[in-house]
């Protein structure tokens, strides 16, 4: 069953505003993590309007706020011989998966009131509508988050809001992902559903053109301009 969406151009408090939309490449998670906490501090001091990073990042689990370590199936030497890192972190949501091949988003916005559930549904409607330009039928499902195609998810949602209204984390959509690496964990904590990406429903792309349609799709679900810039121009740097 479809959820009802309100409209997502009031989800924004300065809704006319345009998004600024970072290409930022691959960049490992906790680099992207401690951006998001600089961002979020600058939105709130409205030292700059709302960012929405896009990235990828190495292979990592993360945690959210009430997961359930059950939740992951490879052990710790599993995980180092497979090179792939565990965090903790603030987001709501239980444990999930970032790697190679998957366009993560960080939508770093001040909300007009504590919209929060009307929030995941405009990211969900974005990817959706990304969906969609590839010729794919993704969905919601009523009680769960995310976007799904055939009873598969293609895009995890997972939020934090801050005291003053401002979010951080967003979704993670598989495109060319090595789906093999979701075996380590439960996914969302819901055993009873498979993941999915783009590449296997038959969509022969890359990151830098789903990026392209999450930009567009973005000024079209807010209905707001978008203004592409790179990481460093927000003086966001990494540490390597």
């Amino acid at each position: 069953m479809t959820r009802r969406l309100g409209d997502p151009r009031r989800l924004r408090a300065e809704a006319a505003s345009p998004v600024t939309v970072v290409h930022a490449g691959s960049v490992p998670y906790l680099t992207a993590w401690d951006w998001q906490h600089d961002l979020a501090r600058r939105r709130s001091a409205d030292e700059i309007g709302d960012v929405l990073l896009l990235l990828e990042h190495p292979r990592v689990y993360t945690l959210g706020r009430r997961a359930d370590e059950t939740n992951l199936v490879f052990d710790a030497a599993e995980r180092d011989r497979r090179g792939i890192d565990l965090h903790r972190i603030d987001r709501g949501g239980d444990v999930t998966y970032h790697g190679p091949g998957q366009l993560v988003g960080y939508p770093i916005w001040r909300l007009d009131g504590p919209r929060v559930v009307d929030h995941v549904r405009a990211l969900e409607a974005i990817n959706i509508a990304v969906a969609a330009s590839f010729g794919i039928d993704a969905q919601r499902i009523e009680g769960l988050s995310g976007v799904w195609v055939g009873g598969a998810k293609l895009t995890a949602v997972g939020v934090h809001v801050t005291a003053k209204a401002v979010t951080t984390h967003g979704w993670a959509t598989n495109v060319t992902t090595d789906l093999d690496d979701f075996t380590g964990i439960v996914p969302c904590g819901i055993a009873d559903r498979p993941v999915t990406s783009l590449e296997r429903l038959g969509v022969h792309t890359d990151l830098a053109e789903v990026e392209r349609r999450t930009a567009d799709a973005v000024g079209e679900i807010l209905g707001a301009g978008v203004d592409l810039r790179h990481a460093e121009d927000l003086g966001l740097l990494a540490p390597y």
